[in-house]
Parts: structure tokens; sequence; C-alpha cells
């Protein structure tokens, strides 16, 4: 998680979120979101990095692989990863307004996934990142 915390930070203009890809113990895939320098609404870090590790591995099936993410992915997010039969995600800072790993809605019954989550890892570290940029917006008059 702290290597997310580390690809968060790095999400200047974006709502700081990182996420990360793991197989047998290596990262396979990482990044952060880039919804706003790519013109790209997919563009969430959990979306990119399901894309980098299908390119890697060659294939879409991500069953051997764990997410590790900053936020609770939103229901597109929490779609994918589902849809990409990745087996764990452990995710920082629960989201009480989209989240979609059990927080609001639980994509998982949809889908009928044994997906394993596991929530609040490094919360207050990942709380405190976002909580910086939603008051750096709110002093800008940005939202």
């Amino acid at each position: 998680m702290k290597r997310a915390i580390e690809l968060a930070n790095k999400a200047n203009g974006e709502i700081p979120v990182g996420a990360l890809i793991v197989k047998d113990g290596e990262v396979i895939a990482e990044t952060f979101n880039q919804k706003e320098i790519t013109n790209d609404v997919t563009a969430h870090a959990e979306i990119l990095a399901i894309r980098e590790a299908e390119q890697k591995l060659g294939r879409w099936r991500l069953d051997d692989c764990e997410m590790y993410v900053t936020l609770e992915p939103c229901p597109m997010c929490a779609w994918a990863i589902v849809s990409s039969r990745i087996k764990a995600v452990y995710f920082g800072s629960y989201d009480n307004n989209y989240g979609a790993l059990g927080s609001v809605i639980d994509v998982r019954k949809l889908a009928n996934s044994k997906m394993k989550v596991y929530g609040g890892i490094m919360e207050e570290e990942c709380d405190k990142i976002l909580k910086e940029y939603f008051k750096g917006l709110r002093n800008d008059n940005k939202i």
C-alpha cells in the first residue's frame, strides 16, 4: 500500500488515487488517476492498472493477481476488477459516496464473485491525501 500512496501523490491535478497490481509478489502494473490529463473519463487508476497488467501478461484474466488501491473503487472500476477476475483487492480509504466494494454497493453480489476485499489498509494515510487534495480545491474555489 505504501507504493500505491506514492503513486497517488504523483496525480497532479487529479483526484489522488494510486493503484498497483501484484502477481506472485511482484508488481506488474502501477499507475495513478489520469482522467484530467488524458481527457478520458475511464482513466481511473484501477482501470489503467488493469490495462497495463493485461498487456504485460498477454491475457485479460488476472485471476492470479491482487490489486492495491488507495481508495475504494467506484462502480465502473469495481466492475472492471471483478470482470478481470482479480483474486483480491486491498484498499485504503472507504468511499461513502461511490464505494462499490461494500461501502455503498457491492458489485461482487451482482457478479456472484468470490473476490476477497480488504478495506482500511493504511486508511489514515490514504484519507490524508484525499483531504489535502479537496481542501486545496475548496481554497481555489474549484468546488
